[in-house]
């Protein structure tokens, strides 16, 4: 289904007059913003904009189509298939994701059992986030995350929102369909937010690869030993690591030799040694791969690829890349 669809029929019917008014490549499309009696905004192309109650798109807040109470309430059973009750697992997290992949962020009055999030009532807000894959954009990255034929634990280090998840989506597909003489591997992804399968009814929405698995809303701790236990993975992939049980959890796996490929915040491996909780990662060298991505004008820009000596492999400014085999070098390309 075009994405333009998968967007409009989850809409309200006044919200979808407007975007179908809009003169919009949906493509180019990243958020929706709904929020009870406010501007109704979409962010496009990397730009914000307010959308008029003619689809005109303008900066000029005043000029916004209002949005009420109704779309927010028709929006919402659209979501759900008129059922909120069966998505109340994935409202308790905060999001819903619907076919197509797109991510649904939901925000109201939080109901608490016995200290926990239980549920979220009177949802007044709603963020929809447009699934976007970047296929091809980790073809480069390979050639320095291989040792020969075997692949060496990775950790992609990236501010947020610059793209460390579609990199990290992208190289598990390349692993798991097997690529540029590279046989392809079992892969686990435990996708604690849903954002890299961004699976809708257990079906991945992202191409995540012929031989990937997907444990979808599975806490990363926990997800890891599962795939240990029952899918027999050769790597297990997770985003964003950062609590000492997710450290724990990852030394696990890769004692029983499985391959880690994962994520993390941050803007250099230095500001990763200064966190108490990962600063073991880089110490005791249990990674052999770190890509640092920028945070600059060019978000998803790979600036720095070092191993586990901290010994530069790769520097976008400095140019410098370690030798590689023509056939491998025809397929670095671009990193984004």
């Amino acid at each position: 289904m075009p994405k333009k669809d998968e967007i409009l029929k989850i809409v309200s019917v006044k919200l979808r007059r407007i975007l179908e008014a809009a003169i919009i490549d949906f493509e180019y499309l990243q958020e929706l913003r709904i929020r009870i009696q406010e501007p109704f905004i979409i962010i496009y192309n990397g730009e914000e904009f307010f959308l008029t109650e003619q689809g005109i798109m303008t900066k000029e807040a005043k000029k916004s189509y209002l949005a009420a109470s109704d779309d927010i309430k028709e929006t919402l059973e659209y979501i759900s298939s008129f059922s909120l009750y069966a998505y109340e697992d994935e409202i308790r997290q905060g999001f819903i994701t619907v076919q197509g992949g797109h991510r649904i962020g939901l925000a109201g009055k939080v109901i608490l059992e016995q200290g926990r999030v239980k549920n979220v009532k009177n949802i007044s807000f709603i963020n929809i986030r447009m699934s976007h894959e970047k296929k091809g954009c980790g073809s480069g990255i390979l050639p320095y995350i291989y040792d020969g034929s075997r692949l060496c634990h990775t950790l992609i280090i990236s501010p947020p929102g610059c793209g460390k998840t579609t990199l990290l989506r992208d190289i598990v597909r390349l692993i798991s369909d097997g690529t540029n003489g590279y046989k392809g591997l079992n892969v686990g992804v435990v996708d604690e937010r849903s954002e890299i399968g961004a699976c809708y009814r257990g079906v991945p929405q992202n191409d995540v690869g012929m031989r990937t698995d997907v444990l979808d809303c599975c806490p990363k701790a926990e997800g890891m030993l599962m795939m240990i236990r029952s899918m027999s993975p050769a790597v297990i992939a997770v985003d964003e690591i950062g609590k000492r049980e997710d450290i724990e959890a990852l030394a696990y796996v890769m004692n029983c030799g499985c391959r880690m490929l994962a994520t993390v915040h941050g803007s250099s491996i230095e500001d990763i040694k200064n966190k108490p909780v990962l600063r073991k990662l880089v110490e005791e060298k249990l990674f052999k791969r770190f890509i640092v991505l920028s945070g600059g004008s060019k978000p998803g820009q790979i600036e720095n690829i070092f191993d586990e000596r901290g010994s530069m492999l790769y520097s976008r400014k400095a140019a410098i890349q370690v030798p590689v085999s023509p056939h491998l070098a025809a397929a670095m390309g671009s990193f984004t």
